[in-house]
């Protein structure tokens, strides 16, 4: 069964990246696909809408928000614990 939270955000870190899908596996990270701070930014607006959810992002501090952003599958791992958290 495809897990649709991956999907999406890999569909949105895609987006942002301007790469094909297929280009984006869970193991790179943001850096590794081009994706700059403000792509970055674009791409936490993009999770929260398509999620409908908050995310705890500090993009003045990353390192301090309590969203991994480390790869894309820590990007994934914690749009699901979000969700969980926010009964979505």
């Amino acid at each position: 069964m495809p897990d649709s939270v991956q999907e999406k955000v890999i569909d949105i870190i895609a987006r942002q990246a301007v790469l094909d899908r297929s280009d984006v596996s869970l193991n790179q990270t943001l850096e590794d696909l081009g994706i700059d701070s403000l792509a970055l930014v674009e791409s936490i607006f993009s999770i929260e809408e398509a999620f409908d959810i908050e995310v705890p992002f500090n993009a003045n501090n990353p390192a301090e928000s309590d969203f991994d952003i480390s790869s894309v599958a820590s990007i994934v791992k914690a749009v699901k614990k979000l969700l969980s958290e926010q009964g979505g």
